[in-house]
C-alpha cells in the first residue's frame, strides 16, 4: 500500500543510495519530505511497457526484475534491482513511456519522488547533479557490459557472475546465501534454461567450488575461482 505521509522508510530509503551521499543536512531533509514509500507484494508490477510516470525509484528493501516481453509472450529479465537501486530513469528524464516492466520479485518496498521534486532539489545541488550523472554513466557501462554478457561468455561463465553478484549484494555470511530468484528467473536472466543452470550448479558443486543445502542455499567455497571464471577481478 502507499503512505499518504512520509514514512518511517523515507531516510533509511536516501540514506542506502549513494548518489544522495554528501547532500547536505536542510537538503536531505527537503527531500525526504517528499519521498514516499510503497509496499508491494510479489509479482506486483510497479510501472509496465508503455505506462507514463514522472518518479524516481529507489529499492529499500526486497529485489525488484526489469523485464522485457516478446511478442511470443518470454520473459527476458534485463536486470535486477537490489535496496539502495534506483530505476525509472528514462521516462523521468525524458518524458517518455517506460520501455520495459519493473516487477517486484519478493515482498519489496519501494520509495519514490516526483520528478519536479527532485529536479528542484538537484538544480540546488552541484554535487548531487555530478554525482548522479557518474551514476547514469556506470548504468550507460553496465548495459554495454550485459550485452557481452549475454552473447560472448558460455553459460557457465554467466553463472558465475550471477552468483558474484548475489554474494555481494546480499552481503553473504560466510559465503552463503539463499538464490533470491526461482531457477526459471535466473535462466531468463542469463539467457539459457532452467535445465542448464542445474547442471552448472551441479558441475560446480562437483568441483567444490559452491556446496547448497536444499534447492536454494548457497555457500560458495571457491570465490577467486568464479571470480577467474567470470572474468571479474
Amino acid at each position: 500500500m502507499c503512505c499518504d505521509q512520509r514514512c518511517t522508510h523515507d531516510s533509511s530509503c536516501l540514506a542506502s543510495v549513494p548518489v544522495f551521499n554528501g547532500m547536505n543536512e536542510t537538503d536531505l531533509q527537503q527531500l525526504q519530505k517528499v519521498t514516499r514509500s510503497k509496499q508491494l507484494v510479489k509479482d506486483e508490477f510497479i510501472f509496465q511497457e508503455g505506462e507514463r510516470s514522472e518518479m524516481l525509484f529507489v529499492v529499500n528493501e526486497g529485489l525488484i526484475k526489469l523485464t522485457k516481453i516478446s511478442p511470443e509472450g518470454k520473459e527476458q529479465i534485463v536486470r535486477l534491482l537490489f535496496p539502495g537501486d534506483f530505476f525509472g530513469l528514462f521516462s523521468l528524464l525524458r518524458n517518455e513511456k517506460h520501455y520495459m516492466n519493473a516487477v517486484a520479485v519478493s515482498s519489496s518496498t519501494v520509495c519514490y519522488m516526483e520528478k519536479k521534486d527532485f529536479l528542484i532539489t538537484m538544480e540546488k545541488n552541484a554535487g548531487l547533479a555530478y554525482r548522479f550523472l557518474l551514476a547514469v554513466n556506470d548504468r550507460l557501462y553496465e548495459a554495454d557490459e550485459s550485452v557481452g554478457f549475454l552473447s560472448l561468455m558460455e553459460v557457465e561463465q554467466r553463472l558465475a557472475r550471477a552468483l558474484i553478484l548475489f554474494h555481494d549484494k546480499l552481503n553473504a555470511k560466510e559465503g552463503t546465501f539463499d538464490l533470491p530468484i526461482t531457477k526459471k528467473d535466473l535462466a531468463s536472466y542469463i539467457g539459457t534454461t532452467p535445465e542448464s543452470i542445474s547442471r552448472k550448479l551441479l558441475s560446480f558443486m562437483s568441483k567444490k567450488w559452491i556446496s547448497m543445502n536444499g534447492r536454494r542455499q548457497i555457500q560458495i567455497l571457491e570465490l577467486d575461482k568464479l571470480r577467474v571464471l567470470s572474468g571479474i577481478s
